[in-house]
């Protein structure tokens, strides 16, 4: 009796224990996955926003912002993220720098150099990320075809339009220089290409301030082109966001650069492809596209060259009162790790 007493209590004695191991390895699995979870929480990247908005123009012939929304590039590039990527179609640099400035647009993704100094001299947040393109020669100047207006000299007096703050402005202001005019002496009409076009073919202005496919089609017209920008203005166009924006989500910042490296090489592989897609999204023949496309430079990097121009167009607005205060074009450039 007593040894089966005895093999009873060794057995109680044995399942409690094997219970109290089995209720110590529940606590284990629970701490290893909070741990687990506390990784993910420090690891995950966390953003002040919850889209990403980036500006779509295709004017004067922004291939790379065609080519990038055809293939989604941005799209695919956040959706690791979870940011979906919102287009807004602002043509004019007070209404890209503006949106920028308020939040609504994360990246300008092609905004005139000079859209950004004037921006900087009234003291917006905006910084220069990239270079988008140079392209002198595809922003020009027209009258009318019967028009005998053949030089600057000839503009004191006439009514030109063209959208304000920006590079085809610079060119208006550039030119008149060359024959000791100012904006003063002639009448400016602020107007977005489009409107100007309209405005020169029903001759309710001298002359119009035009670029890419619009200014193509006019010169094919019989339109007058009065001048272009070359050795006038550098045409250089940028890429910009906000300073605060980097600092609060660098690394979508960082992705942003990436993406536009991809969509670069994109038109070096597929070249043929490139220029059939513009045509097809600017109405364009694709002839007029391959005579269009050698004016473009569309390399991304910031060289030296871009700042001597950008310093160049900083100083000719401050010295044609285009702008108030001065602009630091080395502390607009942001400096991306």
């Amino acid at each position: 009796m007593k040894r089966i007493f005895s093999l009873l209590l060794i057995v109680a004695i044995m399942v409690a224990a094997l219970a109290g191991c089995a209720g110590e390895e529940k606590p284990v699995e629970q701490s290893a996955g909070s741990s687990s979870a506390a990784e993910i929480s420090e690891t995950a990247p966390e953003f002040t926003v919850n889209k990403i908005g980036v500006t779509y123009v295709k004017s004067p012939l922004n291939v790379p912002s065609i080519i990038e929304k055809e293939k989604g590039i941005f799209t695919k590039a956040f959706s690791e993220y979870g940011l979906p990527v919102e287009y807004s179609n602002l043509t004019t640099g007070p209404e890209q720098t503006q949106a920028l400035a308020s939040g609504d647009i994360q990246f300008l993704y092609a905004v005139g150099a000079t859209s950004v100094i004037l921006s900087a001299s009234n003291g917006a947040d905006v910084k220069i990320i990239s270079t988008y393109s140079r392209s002198p020669e595809a922003f020009r100047l027209f009258a009318g075809k019967d028009s005998t207006i053949q030089t600057a000299a000839d503009l004191k007096g006439k009514k030109i339009a063209g959208p304000k703050g920006t590079i085809l402005h610079e060119l208006l202001v550039a030119y008149l220089a060359t024959a000791g005019l100012t904006e003063s002496d002639i009448e400016f009409v602020s107007m977005g290409i489009p409107d100007s076009q309209a405005a020169l073919v029903g001759g309710t202005v001298d002359c119009a301030l035009l670029a890419g496919p619009v200014a193509y089609n006019m010169a094919k017209d019989g339109y007058r082109v009065v001048t272009t920008g070359k050795d006038l203005v550098d045409a250089t166009i940028v890429v910009a966001t906000s300073g605060a924006f980097y600092e609060k989500n660098p690394l979508l910042v960082k992705r942003f650069l990436e993406a536009q490296a991809e969509i670069a090489q994109y038109m070096k592989e597929n070249a043929e492809e490139t220029l059939e897609i513009t045509a097809g999204e600017t109405e364009l023949s694709i002839e007029a596209v391959k005579e269009m496309f050698p004016m473009y430079d569309f390399s991304t990097e910031i060289t030296e060259a871009d700042i001597t121009s950008m310093k160049k167009t900083e100083q000719f607005m401050k010295d044609n009162g285009m702008i108030e205060n001065r602009v630091d074009i080395n502390g607009l450039i942001l400096k991306i790790d």
